[in-house]
């Protein structure tokens, strides 16, 4: 839990510092801080997907990952739950509320607010979380300058809902092997590889259609323990 308190506040105090810059942030600052921070995620990624003990397990994963994404097509099921709260936004004239929505869609429906919970939750650790905690602090402080204090009330949904998975993820824990837990981390790495890249706008990548291959390790070692191999 404790990195999705350091992530909540961060949406706080940056949101703050936003309200009292207001419009006076520019935004080829913003621009570069992203681009720094996006390398830096990179980096973050592939520190992590060098720790695979099992570089095969990790490509089988991602590969039934995509599959079982791209069918249940979970871009497209982000895309459409945005689209919803977007048009019940248009239709009402409170700023907070606007502000809240855009903010908690933002910071909520990222791949890293799952792999983050996940790893804090599973391994005790924090660090895409704290990576998370640095972006949307940007972020909050560019969205509250312009749409006000309904960003600062964003930091509540989003303690919530890392929070949840944080907790289940933590009660599960008992049941997964050390080397269940070493390659879904590995498979993580590599898709926060892909969120930074999609910073750095070099490619885009479908991300959230290969979120199920972070769970695709613990599948897999289990079928494979089961038939004894």
């Amino acid at each position: 839990m404790l990195g999705t308190i350091i992530n909540a506040a961060a949406i706080v105090f940056c949101s703050l510092i936003g309200l009292l810059l207001k419009e006076a942030l520019p935004q080829r600052l913003c621009e570069t801080i992203t681009q720094g921070l996006g390398l830096g995620v990179v980096i973050i990624g592939t520190t992590m997907a060098l720790k695979t003990e099992n570089i095969t397990l990790m490509l089988v994963s991602l590969l039934l990952g995509a599959i079982v994404g791209e069918l249940i097509d979970i871009e497209k099921q982000l895309k459409r739950i945005g689209d919803t709260l977007e048009s019940k936004m248009r239709k009402s004239n409170n700023n907070v509320s606007i502000g809240f929505v855009s903010a908690s869609l933002l910071f909520c429906t990222g791949s890293m607010a799952i792999m983050g919970s996940l790893e804090n939750g599973i391994t005790g650790t924090y660090s895409i979380l704290l990576s998370k905690s640095l972006l949307d602090g940007i972020f909050a402080m560019i969205l509250s300058s312009t749409m006000g204090i309904g960003v600062l009330l964003s930091a509540i949904p989003v303690f919530l809902y890392q929070g949840s998975i944080s907790l289940l993820a933590n009660s599960i824990k008992p049941f997964l092997s050390t080397e269940m837990i070493t390659e879904m981390n590995a498979v993580g790495g590599i898709l926060i590889m892909a969120i930074g890249i999609n910073m750095l706008k070099i490619k885009e990548f479908k991300v959230g259609n290969l979120l199920p291959s972070i769970i695709m390790p613990i599948i897999i070692l289990w079928i494979t323990s089961l038939l004894g191999l």
